[in-house]
């Protein structure tokens, strides 16, 4: 039942949820109590800078990158979490697969503050989400695209590129699809 584990959901060009529109939620649980993930590639309005400070965490900023937040999906969007490379050991973890881990614990954004946090980031505010069988409904109606997940995509390809580049895992050009959909 977890075979959407560890793969992107790329948004169709037709998909106008504003949430969703041109997204890329790689997917860190997909079980019978529904689905779970994160958005790879929409900026936030809050900083690194921000959180830490609202956490009490002293932290420098060194560049604009490292202080860029996601905002990872509608649901709890106040709440933050770590996708991250290697998985390391934090008090509150998921381990995704033998590399990608996802962290909500204060831990790891400490080790982060003293450079001491794990190689590759992406810090994020909320998560999207599914019920049972809602997003199995979503991929009928063609909203999404599906394909195995690439952590270079993830972690080392610019932000506005992660779109393109997930479906270019399956051989598509999204801009040469219609946004409408048809069913035979």
């Amino acid at each position: 039942m977890n075979h959407l584990t560890d793969h992107f959901l790329i948004a169709m060009p037709g998909l106008a949820d504003d949430n969703f529109n041109q997204s890329v939620t790689y997917i860190c649980e997909h079980d019978e109590n529904g689905t779970f993930g994160i958005v790879i590639n929409r900026e936030s309005s809050v900083t690194l800078d921000d959180v830490m400070q609202q956490m009490n965490i002293p932290y420098r900023v060194d560049s604009a990158d490292a202080n860029l937040v996601y905002s990872g999906g509608p649901v709890q969007s106040n709440r933050g979490f770590i996708l991250h490379r290697p998985t390391g050991n934090w008090d509150s973890s998921l381990v995704i697969n033998d590399d990608v881990a996802l962290t909500t614990s204060r831990d790891i954004l400490e080790a982060i503050a003293d450079n001491k946090g794990p190689a590759d980031t992406i810090i994020a505010l909320g998560y999207a989400g599914w019920a049972p069988g809602q997003l199995e409904q979503e991929l009928a109606a063609n909203a999404w695209l599906s394909c195995p997940a690439d952590q270079q995509i993830i972690f080392n390809t610019p932000l506005e590129k992660r779109w393109q580049a997930a479906a270019g895992l399956i051989g598509i050009d999204l801009q040469l699809l219609s946004s409408d959909a048809g069913h035979a």
